[in-house]
């Protein structure tokens, strides 16, 4: 029920991930869902909950005050085991406080981050807290580079991550005194853990094509990236398609094929989602304005943490590794 055009632009995203062999459970109210389903021929099961937390709600006390509210009841489904993961597109903080007092941290995680997977040459690089945790403190972006490094190896193989710091520069010794304090930690981090390789200060240019896997700060400044990032892929597909207009048609057929695997590749909409780490059940946010496609798209990724048991990964390395 949540997201700017719930519920029907949710129950299509759900429709589909159920088309590409995800088992879906819609939770929301019933009697606005059923009609949906109705109209599309499509059979998923639903589990009641009347109400929703707005936008505008205080997260934790709306969770406090709505115990029947979608994101609450699907929390508890999670929590008791009856579904392998928790996929919303509405309040974020709602979701949070959901995942985080319901479903419960990890043993040992400090504060659960959002990692981000962004476009990236030659790979893609996971970013973390990209809005979770707007105040940090050293030992929780040390403890964001050990959840990353899980997400790494799950999601892409890595079986030696590499870790960069979220500078002003590359130097070491740059940045206020969370990112000299976090540096200390991390190269520590690297000479003990043999899956870590810190590689130092990135910037932000980094983000885009550098050698880090993982790049780690607090929520603040990795939410400001991400939407930098949004923006900058707007901007770059508009210029495209305006220089492709000023082209003479066959050369608008030549050059269609790459434009539209570039835009494939780069297309948000295929991750679709976040991962909130640390939560002992997989957990994954949604941007407000997804789409059918990426809607599917979060759906398809938690599955994905679900099946390669992502969070019995996390709860053994943080057991393991836990530097705070």
């Amino acid at each position: 029920m949540g997201g700017d055009d719930a519920p029907t632009v949710t129950v299509a995203g759900a429709i589909g991930a159920a088309a590409a062999g995800h088992d879906v459970v819609l939770v929301g109210d019933e009697a606005v869902l059923a009609p949906l389903l109705a109209e599309q021929d499509a059979d998923l099961p639903i589990v009641h909950a009347p109400s929703v937390i707005g936008m505008g709600d205080h997260p934790t006390r709306a969770l406090r005050e709505k115990p029947d509210s979608s994101i609450a009841v699907a929390a508890r489904l999670v929590a008791d085991g009856e579904a392998a993961a928790l996929v919303s597109a509405g309040s974020t903080g709602a979701a949070m406080a959901a995942a985080v007092f319901t479903i419960g941290r990890v043993p040992g995680v400090l504060r659960p981050p959002i990692a981000t997977v962004l476009p990236s040459v030659p790979d893609p690089v996971i970013l973390l807290d990209s809005g979770a945790n707007p105040d940090c403190k050293p030992e929780h972006l040390a403890q964001f580079a050990l959840l990353g490094t899980v997400m790494s190896e799950t999601y892409h193989g890595k079986s030696l991550t590499k870790v960069g710091l979220l500078n002003i520069g590359e130097e070491h010794g740059k940045g206020r005194e969370l990112e000299k304090r976090t540096w200390e930690l991390l190269s520590l981090l690297g000479e003990e853990d043999d899956n870590v390789e810190f590689i130092g200060n990135v910037e932000g240019r980094d983000v885009a094509g550098g050698n880090a896997d993982v790049i780690v700060t607090d929520g603040y400044a990795g939410n400001l990236v991400l939407k930098t990032a949004e923006g900058a892929l707007r901007l770059t597909a508009k210029a495209a398609a305006a220089a492709m207009d000023g082209l003479p048609k066959e050369q608008q057929l030549a050059a269609a094929p790459i434009l539209m695997a570039l835009r494939d590749r780069f297309d948000p909409d295929n991750t679709g989602g976040a991962h909130l780490l640390g939560t002992k059940g997989v957990v994954v946010i949604g941007h407000g304005s997804s789409s059918p496609k990426a809607i599917s798209g979060a759906i398809a990724i938690a599955a994905e943490g679900a099946e390669r048991d992502l969070v019995s990964r996390v709860t053994e390395r943080i057991a393991a590794d836990s530097i705070a």
